[in-house]
């Protein structure tokens, strides 16, 4: 399946700022289940100032701007993707598979959390990886506004609702109560009936015998698909949000956000 994403990222302040400074990661790689055929970065108001991959193997653009009131980032291309299942298959890079049973703060496993999970009692790794999924989706219902990027594991699951950067947290720390690998993973993905999208979107990975790194939707219930395409990944939200910094000033700030993702062959029959 070939993928039309144009991701859009705009930040308006109140009065110029003396200087802010961005980490994006907006960039797929081609891996295992997808191709990345063509992708670019355009900036309006600021200045790329450097480029790398980090720990996790993610791309890193680091933009700076002074003195601006406003940021616009445009991030587009085509991505041919595949459906494996969910497999994404052998760890691969530089950080030990062991750090992925690793806490941090938005993915600490709580009472409630090691409750749930304790509650999972498959006898195969992946039919328990999958009744886990099963389990957050039927717990925690899908409600934008209600949570934030702070928000941990243990307070989502408590309050019963979320969204998907929650669900996937909780898988994680879920997972992890278990001692299996996991890991957080943000990228697009194509929705049934609706290109037009505000929020990229996240799910989690757990590393399991004989298939490695494996993923799970619990905001969907679905393991990803051809429909899936997977920017970054690290411990949590924190190492793999699309955009994020700081800024020096008080200067009031206004983000909007805008993601459209479709089939390549919609957009050529539209034009």
């Amino acid at each position: 399946m070939r993928l039309k994403i144009t991701h859009t990222t705009e930040y308006r302040y109140d009065q110029p700022v003396s200087y802010s400074l961005q980490r994006l990661r907006l960039t797929p790689q081609t891996s295992p289940g997808q191709t990345v055929l063509s992708w670019q970065v355009g900036l309006d108001g600021a200045a790329i100032e450097a480029g790398f991959d980090d720990h996790f193997g993610n791309r890193v653009q680091l933009v700076a701007s002074e003195g601006g009131d406003g940021l616009h980032i445009v991030a587009s291309g085509e991505v041919e993707t595949e459906d494996r299942t969910g497999v994404f298959g052998p760890h691969v890079g530089d950080t030990p598979l062991w750090l992925f049973l690793r806490d941090t703060p938005r993915t600490k496993a709580g009472k409630q959390v090691r409750e749930l999970a304790r509650g999972v009692t498959e006898d195969d790794p992946l039919s328990r990886m999958h009744a886990l999924m099963n389990t957050i989706h039927a717990s925690v219902r899908y409600q934008p506004g209600m949570t934030g990027t702070e928000t941990t594991a243990e307070e989502a699951l408590k309050a019963g609702h979320g969204v998907c950067q929650d669900h996937a947290h909780i898988f994680i720390a879920a997972a992890r109560s278990l001692d299996i690998p996991a890991r957080y993973v943000s990228g697009y993905l194509m929705m049934d009936g609706q290109e037009e999208q505000t929020a990229t979107h996240a799910w989690a990975e757990v590393h399991l015998p004989g298939l490695g790194w494996v993923g799970f939707d619990a905001a969907n219930r679905v393991c990803p698909d051809a429909r899936y395409v997977r920017i970054a990944s690290g411990l949590c939200y924190a190492d793999a949000a699309p955009v994020s910094g700081m800024r020096i000033g008080p200067a009031g700030e206004n983000l909007a956000v805008a993601v459209v993702v479709r089939r390549q062959e919609q957009a050529q029959g539209q034009n």
